[in-house]
């Protein structure tokens, strides 16, 4: 993966290369005045050494193309006009040179990702339309789908295809498609650097510190996600109300036939249609049931579950979740789907069953905090059904606050999410004076009907 390259590139960049260094010392000297300028962000002074160094010995070291990028990037940000223009095509050459150069260490899809983003970043200055910064991305998803790992990338990605419909240029067709092919990428994404965290995070868990490299992925991976999650929302939110079900029914009534055993078409028809709610429509039910038909599988399986549940034939519904959820093999996507199936029992009131599945996700992939604020919100919920009196009601809330607390522990990108919550809670829980005056300040209250625990009440 590319990004991990780039997380130790700061300990290699000089590792020199001495039959090199004794071909040319001036070669071997503008790199050194380089990298001291580079070192002391002195960006203006490294230009003319670099250039150098550049220019007589391109393949002379890799340091070239990484300091390379920060000189330009400073030349881009200090400049105007023409000149602002002409560094931004040379930032292009640089790029290529590095792929030509040393292409064990800049791939094809990295040198197109990177070109692309600075296409649209600079889709001003170079004149560039719509249609040729969507052709760019477009280009890196359809041939170099394994590097396209830029989370800002893939958003412009898809808004460029969202702007371009608007404009008249693309079918509404190609919206969802880019929308699906763009989630999908995401949560390839997601489901590797959850399974990396995950490592990092039982080897935590079990006792053993981290290594200094592994103490610098773990936050990577954090901020990946919490980035990725984001990114998730807004493409939701940039679809708008292209995604509704006005637009859905129709537009898969007519494709229909000419997919019905196409697998993949009906699973995002049917996922579509799920997600933007438009389930009450028949064109719902005879989606899923080609679905299964055509690929059978946990995510089908799932979809007869809701059809079935939607009927009140919650007894023939519950063998098809139990069977969708034992047919997920892969431990990120069947954390998902515990944690999609603990939403469907809570909706029910099934508490009980909910905080099982809920609890399984965390097992599957403990990185995912959502499950504790779940859980904690299943909690206050309940608190006037559990307890025997008005005091140990709300003492039900002190037991949420605790774990809502939890999320913000295990995935950081929940923190002040999960201290909100708890201090929501908190506030509905007794108050010191109630405290007082029941003498319970650090006594031990059990908590019964299906939330079961205790808490222990706050000191004075």
């Amino acid at each position: 993966m590319k990004t991990k390259f780039t997380l130790i590139m700061a300990a290699l960049l000089l590792v020199t290369n001495f039959g090199f260094a004794q071909q040319d010392e001036e070669c071997m000297l503008n790199l050194t005045l380089m990298n001291d300028y580079v070192k002391s962000k002195k960006f203006d002074e490294a230009y003319e050494p670099w250039m150098k160094v550049r220019n007589k010995c391109p393949k002379f070291n890799i340091a070239i193309y990484k300091y390379g990028e920060k000189i330009l990037d400073h030349k881009i940000e200090n400049s105007t006009g023409a000149d602002k223009t002409a560094f931004i095509n040379d930032y292009m050459l640089l790029l290529d040179g590095a792929g030509e150069h040393f292409s064990s260490k800049y791939s094809k899809g990295e040198i197109e990702e990177q070109k692309a983003l600075l296409m649209y970043e600079s889709q001003k200055e170079l004149g560039l339309t719509d249609m040729q910064i969507y052709d760019a991305f477009d280009n890196v998803f359809k041939n170099y789908r394994d590097d396209f790992e830029s989370t800002k990338g893939l958003y412009v990605y898809f808004t460029k295809t969202v702007d371009l419909f608007k404009a008249g240029e693309f079918e509404l067709q190609k919206v969802f498609n880019t929308y699906d092919d763009v989630n999908d990428r995401l949560d390839e994404l997601n489901a590797s650097y959850a399974k990396d965290l995950n490592k990092l995070l039982e080897k935590e868990e079990a006792g053993t510190a981290l290594t200094k490299t592994e103490g610098k992925y773990k936050p990577y991976y954090q901020a990946k996600l919490e980035a990725n999650d984001k990114i998730s929302g807004s493409l939701d939110a940039y679809i708008g109300d292209l995604a509704n079900c006005e637009n859905l029914i129709p537009l898969y009534k007519k494709d229909f036939e000419n997919n019905r055993n196409d697998g993949e078409w009906l699973k995002r028809a049917v996922s579509k249609m799920y997600n933007k709610e438009c389930t009450d429509d028949p064109l719902y039910v005879e989606l899923v049931k080609a679905y299964d038909q055509t690929d059978p599988s946990a995510e089908s399986k799932y979809f007869v579950y809701t059809v079935l549940r939607d009927q009140g034939n919650n007894s023939e519904a519950d063998k098809y979740l139990k069977e969708s959820y034992n047919l997920q093999t892969d431990p990120i996507k069947k954390a998902r789907m515990a944690k999609r199936t603990a939403n469907d029992l809570k909706k029910r009131g099934s508490y009980s069953s909910a905080r099982n599945y809920y609890r399984e996700a965390l097992k599957l992939n403990p990185s995912d905090g959502t499950p504790h604020l779940y859980i904690a919100s299943m909690y206050a919920q309940s608190a006037n059904d559990c307890g025997t009196d008005s005091f140990n009601k709300r003492a039900v809330f002190w037991y949420a606050a605790q774990e809502a607390r939890r999320a913000g522990q295990v995935d950081p990108g929940l923190a002040s999410n999960a201290s909100k919550a708890a201090a929501s809670y908190e506030g509905n829980a007794p108050t010191k004076s109630e405290i007082f005056s029941q003498n319970m300040a650090g006594k031990t209250i059990n908590i019964g009907c299906w939330i079961g625990g205790s808490v222990k009440v706050p000191n004075l």
